[in-house]
């Protein structure tokens, strides 16, 4: 009895190990990287209504995020930076470019992120302060990184990161998906993702692909930032 209690132990272990879902690896998941500048209105627009619906329905699990918060902006000689849309941007920048060292986890930064761009929809002006405490963060870190100039020398790093990007950043938002940058299409990234993942195909994916092939695209107009309008 006792070694027909543990042969059925056993095949139990084996069942369950070949049929429970693993962990996606790092290794597997799918890069996506977002190049964009706080007060771009299509930035604001695709963060706060597009690319936070893969925190929704868990496409994020399949997806290593990188945000890059710089945007169409210059470095000047001296070291500093120029925005397309002004000081206010640079001001944005700076602080989202410190939330994402302070809190790396992008499950943290982004919902932070998206609230403050949500303020830029709505323009709020300094309403962005309230997203510490939509958000339950602390602004302390976020106030000394700014403060202590070390922000500003993240948004030097974006500078060259975003500058070095081949093929170039032709505008923003500049989705690049596994290294392949979307264009104009980079509303659809949900399909690109879908479509460069190697694993086992999540809910999201089969939703999304059927949306994709049966629907037609619409030229609604130009929605992205391209460098030197407006810079100041």
């Amino acid at each position: 009895m006792a070694s027909f209690t543990s042969l059925l132990s056993t095949i139990l272990l084996m069942f369950l190990l070949c049929f429970t879902p693993s962990p996606v690896s790092a290794s597997n998941k799918v890069s996506v990287s977002l190049y964009y500048e706080a007060l771009c209105p299509y930035c604001s627009d695709f963060i706060v209504n597009n690319l936070a619906k893969i925190f929704q329905n868990g496409l994020i699990s399949i997806v290593d995020l990188n945000l890059v918060p710089f945007g169409n902006g210059v470095v000047t000689s001296d070291g500093s930076i120029i925005c397309q849309h002004g000081t206010g941007e640079c001001l944005l920048n700076a602080v989202e470019a410190c939330a994402i060292r302070v809190w790396p986890d992008v499950q943290q930064h982004f919902p932070f992120i998206q609230c403050v761009e949500k303020s830029v929809q709505a323009r709020e002006g300094n309403g962005w302060r309230s997203c510490f405490q939509a958000t339950g963060l602390s602004s302390e870190p976020i106030v000394n990184c700014y403060n202590s100039g070390y922000g500003q020398q993240l948004e030097v790093q974006y500078a060259k990161e975003t500058n070095s990007l081949q093929p170039a950043r032709q505008f923003v938002p500049w989705v690049v998906v596994n290294g392949q940058p979307l264009y104009e299409d980079y509303e659809k990234f949900e399909h690109y993702i879908c479509k460069a993942y190697n694993g086992v195909v999540p809910k999201a994916c089969k939703g999304q692909r059927l949306t994709i092939s049966e629907g037609t695209r619409a030229n609604n107009g130009e929605k992205v930032c391209r460098p030197g309008n407006n810079l100041r």
